[in-house]
């Protein structure tokens, strides 16, 4: 636990430090926010404007002035994420002026690597940041309004807008043209330091798939929620939602599973046209870890982990925490409306099978399943697969053993493909055979065999690499 620690804000662009008040008044006790405005905006619109590097040295020098007394942590949305990043890095790589970094709090974050940005849009942006000031109102208003899921509070969004007209015009464009499509992923490497990020539902080019393809790839050690409803401007959108996560994070930390990530090509595919909202909002749900309740011990539940690393082995960093969502499916007394029916319900049967696991590993060896190799793991599923382990008290008989092993092999399977990234790593694209407009759905044209469609491709190669 961190005793309430400092949490600096770093805003999106065209916004100031203004933006975090919502924030601020929500996290009470639990952090003191210290928002500061980026050279060129809020009341540093003076400054013409700078890459992430100096718009790093600029935040560094702030919080060398403001010396916090413990451990502090670091907040960006958009623009602000990438500037956050990179003082990150500094930190860790040793810079005595950012000692102390306890926490990332990432909003739909700009990530290590170039914005995916539509270039007819960024063109768009830098030509009415210079127009007429009736024209620069009317952008304006446009810019906040499509950058959230739902209306702001009148207050805030009045507030946000005039932000965006007070923004320095070449700071403005220096990060479209710049910052923006800098390239820090080398750089980034991966970051240690505990993370929590968010991103936006509604988002378009910075929502849960770019997030999960470009920027959980930098973080050891991470958590990914996505904000239901919400767009680009979270600060401002989704204020009590952020407070409850940035309190969870100073007081426990971010989860010990990491989030999934997703490679970039079939990223790109689940954000693309192809794919329709419906689809693509349920897939979205799908990433985010469930908060419970759950029904199974801790002792259970790692037991449940370890038969499932050996069941169903997920290669790299980020891997699906299939015991948790397993957990969570079986306090929720839902299924699939199949089960054998010499079975207790499944939560018993759970329980007891686990336990039963357990007791045999300590029998056989004299420690926990948990603390087995893999082949001695292995040995003992294998004779569960042939009701061979013991009846202990408490447990599940022989035969029972072989039927819920059974019905644990399936619900890994199904588990692991309802999640994008499951789909990701089979190189599955059938997401990708319609779109909202039900008079033109794409579909496929190529049915032959072995056969891909020309938009398949980088999503099949991308899958093969990352293996």
């Amino acid at each position: 636990m961190i005793d309430r620690p400092v949490l600096f804000c770093l805003h999106f662009l065209g916004g100031s430090a203004r933006t975090w008040r919502p924030l601020a008044e929500r996290l009470g006790p639990a952090a003191r926010c210290v928002a500061i405005d980026l050279p060129g905006f809020g009341d540093e619109a003076g400054h013409p404007g700078c890459g992430v590097a100096a718009m790093a040295d600029h935040v560094a020098a702030r919080i060398t002035a403001e010396a916090p007394a413990g451990p502090w942590l670091l907040a960006g949305n958009s623009m602000g994420a990438k500037v956050a990043l990179a003082l990150a890095r500094r930190s860790e790589d040793g810079d005595p002026a950012l000692a102390g970094l306890a926490g990332l709090v990432l909003l739909a974050g700009s990530p290590p690597a170039p914005e995916p940005m539509d270039e007819e849009r960024r063109q768009a942006m830098i030509a009415w940041i210079d127009a007429d000031p009736q024209t620069r109102r009317r952008e304006a208003e446009a810019f906040v309004s499509a950058n959230v899921g739902a209306p702001l509070d009148p207050e805030d969004h009045a507030r946000a807008v005039e932000d965006v007209l007070r923004a320095n015009p070449q700071a403005w464009k220096a990060w479209l043209t710049g910052g923006a499509n800098e390239d820090w992923r080398g750089t980034i490497g991966t970051l240690s330091v505990p993370a929590l990020v968010v991103s936006g539902a509604e988002d378009g080019d910075l929502g849960p798939e770019a997030q999960a393809a470009l920027t959980l790839p930098h973080l050891a050690r991470h958590r990914h929620e996505v904000a239901p409803g919400a767009g680009h401007l979270l600060p401002l959108e989704q204020p009590e939602m952020l407070a409850a996560l940035i309190r969870n994070l100073v007081t426990s930390g971010p989860r010990a599973a990491e989030a999934p990530i997703l490679p970039p090509a079939f990223a790109a595919l689940m954000s693309s046209d192809r794919v329709n909202t419906r689809l693509r909002t349920t897939l979205r749900e799908r990433m985010n870890e469930p908060d419970g309740p759950f029904c199974l011990s801790a002792d259970e539940r790692a037991t449940l982990g370890a038969c499932l690393d050996r069941v169903l082995p997920q290669a790299g960093p980020g891997k699906i925490d299939l015991a948790r969502r397993i957990d969570a499916r079986l306090a929720s007394g839902t299924g699939d409306g199949w089960r054998f029916a010499a079975l207790p319900p499944d939560a018993e049967a759970y329980g007891r099978a686990l336990r039963t696991l357990d007791g045999a590993a300590r029998e056989a060896h004299g420690r926990p399943f948990t603390a087995l190799g893999g082949t001695e793991q292995d040995a003992l599923l294998t004779r569960a697969t042939s009701g061979d382990l013991p009846e202990l008290p408490g447990g599940l008989a022989p035969d029972l053993m072989t039927c819920w092993f059974e019905e644990l092999r399936g619900e890994a399977v199904r588990t692991f493909l309802a999640h994008p990234a499951g789909l990701a790593t089979i190189g599955f694209t059938g997401i990708g055979a319609g779109g909202d407009d039900a008079d033109s759905l794409p579909g496929y044209r190529l049915t032959g065999l072995n056969e891909r469609e020309p938009w398949e491709k980088p999503v099949l190669e991308t899958v093969g690499n990352a293996r």
